[in-house]
C-alpha cells in the first residue's frame, strides 16, 4: 500500500477542531472558502501520492553528490520539483502581487505536512524558499522584491538560509562572517557557513542565499549582525542569471539520514550581496524566516509520523504471527495487544500534534488578516510547541514504526528505518527542541503567563461543554488544564531562569499533552459516542494524557538537583 496523503484528516480538523471558518470569513482570505480549500487539498494530495511519494526511496538510496562544484540531485528530484513549481505549490501563501497564491498559512501548512510524509528530502527545498519569500516580503526593498520574489515564487530560483558557522551554532552572535560596503549599493560578503540545506541543486536557474554577516561597524553579538541576499549567479540588467558569484559549495555532509537533501559547507569569498532590511537588523529579518521555518519543521515531523504510521499499519495488517487472541480478529499481528497499543498510540499522537500545528497556523492567519495582536501572541506561543512536540512525535512514531515491523524494521529493505533517520534532524535544526522549550518558558512567558492562562481557560471551557456526554473524559481534561494552570503560576513566579530552564522540556511536553487531549475531546463531541474518533480520544485521554503529571513533577523540580551533580560526578 503506497503512501496516501491524509487530505480528509485536514478537512475534519479545519471544520471541527480549529476555527478555519473564521479565517475564510476575513476579507483577506474570503477567496479561500471551503470549496477552494477542499480543491487545494485534493490536488495537493494527488501530487503527493503520484509525484513525490515514488521519490522517497530514491533520495535515501541514491543521495545527492557534489561533482565538479555542482550538486547532482537524486534521481527524479528534478522532475518532482518541476511538478511542485508548475503547480504553484512553492509559494501558496506568498503575495499574489509577486506570483504567490495568496492563500492562508493554514492551507500551506496542511500541504507541507502531506508533502513531508510523501518525500521529506525534496519537500525541504520549497520550505526553504517559502521562508525566504516571507523574509523578503517583510524586509526587502521594493526593487529587491520585484526582482527576486516572482522568481522564487515560480520555482525558477530557490532560496536558502545561512546562519550557522563551525564555531557559532546556537550562539549566532559569535559568527565571524564579514561584509564590507562596495560603494555601489552592494556588499562583499566573506565567510564560511555550515549545515546549509539545499545549498545548491542542478534543476533551478539560480540559488539565492540569505547570509548573516557583520559590517565593520557592527557591534559584538546579535545586535551587530546584518542580513544579505547573495545569489549564486548575479542577475544581469534583464533580471536573468548572469555572472557566477564568488561563492562555492565546499563539501556535502555525510549524514545519518535525509540523504536526498544536500547539506553543504558554503564558502563566500567576497561574494556580491545586497543588504536586506536595516543595517545591523539582520536577526529581526532572519527571525521572520526562522519562525516560518519552525512551524514548517514541526509540520515535517508530523508528516513523517503519518508516513511511518501508514507503513507500520500496512505491515501489521499483512504479517501473520501466532494465534490471534481476538475472536474474529484479522489473524495478523495487529490483533496482538502490544502491536495494537503501538498502532493506536501512533495514530493518537499524530492527531494531537496535527491539531496543534493547525491551531498555530490559524492564529497566524487571523493575526495577518485582522491585525489582532492577541492572535499574533497566540501564534508566537504555539510555535515552539508545534516545532518541539511535532518533531518529538515524528521521532517517537517513526521509532514505534520500526518496532511494529520487528526484525524487518531493522532491515533497510522495508524502508521503515528511513523515517527514523530522516526525521531525527527535525528535532535539531531551526533551533533545537531544548532551545524551543527554553524560549517557551522564558520569552513566551514574559506576559506573566497571560496567553497560557487564556488557552487553558478555553481548554476548561471545552471540557465543561463535553461533561454531559463524556463526563469521565471531560473531567480528566479539565483537571489536567487546572493542574497545568497551577504549574504555570509556579513557573512565572520563578526569578531564577535556570529553575525554569531545568524543567522547560517536560513543561512544554505537558502543555502539548493537554492541548492534544482537548483536540481529541472536541473530535469526540463532534462525532458522538459510537465513533472511531471517540474511541481514539478515549485511548489518548485515558492512557496518554496522564503522562503530563510526571512531566509537571519534573518541570517543578527546579535546577538544584541538576547542579548537585558535579562534572566530576558525571565523569566518575
Amino acid at each position: 500500500m503506497p503512501f496516501r496523503a491524509p487530505a480528509d484528516e485536514f478537512r475534519f480538523i479545519c471544520k471541527h477542531i480549529v476555527p478555519y471558518g473564521d479565517v475564510a470569513a476575513t476579507d483577506m482570505f474570503a477567496h479561500a472558502d471551503e470549496d477552494v480549500s477542499d480543491a487545494i487539498l485534493t490536488e495537493a494530495a494527488k501530487v503527493c501520492d503520484e509525484v513525490l511519494a515514488p521519490l522517497q526511496r530514491n533520495g535515501d538510496l541514491t543521495p545527492a553528490v557534489l561533482e565538479n562544484g555542482v550538486v547532482r540531485t537524486s534521481p527524479g528530484f528534478a522532475d518532482g520539483f518541476k511538478a511542485l513549481a508548475e503547480g504553484g505549490w512553492v509559494s501558496m501563501s506568498g503575495s499574489e502581487e509577486y506570483g504567490g497564491m495568496g492563500l492562508p498559512v493554514t492551507l500551506s501548512t496542511a500541504v507541507n505536512d502531506m508533502m513531508s510524509g510523501a518525500c521529506l528530502a525534496l519537500q525541504l527545498n520549497p520550505l526553504m524558499s517559502q521562508g525566504q519569500i516571507e523574509a523578503l516580503e517583510h524586509h526587502a526593498s521594493d526593487e529587491m522584491k520585484a526582482l527576486y520574489l516572482p522568481k522564487l515564487a515560480s520555482g525558477e530560483w530557490c532560496g536558502t538560509m545561512n546562519l550557522t558557522e563551525a564555531h557559532a551554532g546556537s550562539d549566532v552572535g559569535a559568527l565571524s562572517s564579514k561584509a564590507t560596503d562596495n560603494g555601489d549599493g552592494t556588499y562583499a560578503v566573506t565567510g564560511q557557513k555550515i549545515f546549509i540545506s539545499w545549498a545548491d541543486n542542478d534543476f533551478s536557474e539560480n540559488v539565492c542565499h540569505l547570509v548573516l554577516a557583520r559590517l565593520p561597524d557592527g557591534a559584538p553579538g546579535t545586535k551587530g549582525i546584518s542580513l544579505f541576499l547573495v545569489p549564486r549567479h548575479i542577475p544581469d540588467a534583464d533580471g536573468n542569471p548572469g555572472e557566477k558569484n564568488s561563492l562555492r559549495v565546499v563539501s556535502l555532509e555525510h549524514k545519518l539520514g535525509l540523504h536526498g537533501s544536500p547539506t553543504a559547507v558554503m564558502s563566500f569569498e567576497g561574494a556580491k550581496g545586497w543588504i536586506v532590511g536595516e543595517k545591523h537588523g539582520g536577526m529581526k529579518a532572519m527571525f521572520t524566516m526562522m519562525n516560518n521555518a519552525r512551524l514548517g519543521v514541526g509540520t515535517q515531523g508530523i508528516g513523517t509520523a503519518e508516513a511511518a504510521y501508514q507503513k507500520a499499519l500496512e505491515y501489521a495488517l499483512d504479517r501473520k504471527q501466532g494465534r490471534s487472541p481476538v475472536e474474529g480478529g484479522t489473524g495478523t499481528i495487529a490483533d496482538h495487544a502490544d502491536v495494537r497499543r503501538m498502532l493506536t498510540r501512533m495514530k493518537a499522537e499524530i492527531f494531537a500534534a496535527r491539531s496543534i500545528e493547525m491551531m498555530n497556523a490559524v492564529a497566524l492567519d487571523l493575526a495577518k488578516a485582522t491585525g489582532d495582536d492577541g492572535q499574533a501572541s497566540r501564534a508566537a506561543f504555539l510555535t515552539p510547541i508545534t516545532k518541539a512536540f511535532g518533531t518529538d512525535i515524528g521521532s517517537t512514531v517513526a521509532n514505534l514504526g520500526v518496532q511494529v515491523h520487528g526484525g524487518m524494521g531493522f532491515i533497510e529493505e522495508t524502508g521503515a528505518a528511513q523515517f527514523v533517520r530522516d526525521v531525527r534532524v527535525t528535532q535539531i535544526y531551526e533551533g533545537t527542541n531544548g532551545i524551543q522549550a527554553m524560549d517557551f518558558v522564558a520569552r513566551k512567558m514574559m506576559d506573566g503567563g497571560e496567553m497560557a492562562f487564556r488557552i487553558l481557560e478555553e481548554t476548561e471551557q471545552c471540557a465543561e461543554e463535553a461533561r454531559a456526554n463524556f463526563p469521565k473524559m471531560a473531567g480528566a481534561v479539565w483537571s489536567a488544564a487546572e493542574n497545568l494552570r497551577e504549574a504555570t503560576e509556579w513557573l512565572v513566579a520563578q526569578k531564577d531562569m535556570n529553575d525554569r530552564f531545568a524543567g522547560a522540556v517536560p513543561f512544554l511536553f505537558a502543555f502539548a499533552r493537554v492541548l492534544g487531549a482537548c483536540a481529541h475531546l472536541r473530535a469526540a463531541m463532534v462525532c458522538g459516542p459510537d465513533h472511531a474518533r471517540t474511541r481514539l480520544a478515549r485511548f489518548y485521554i485515558t492512557r496518554m494524557l496522564p503522562e503530563y503529571e510526571a512531566a509537571l513533577a519534573e518541570a517543578r523540580a527546579g535546577a538544584a538537583d541538576l547542579y548537585a551533580l558535579t562534572v566530576e560526578d558525571l565523569t566518575a
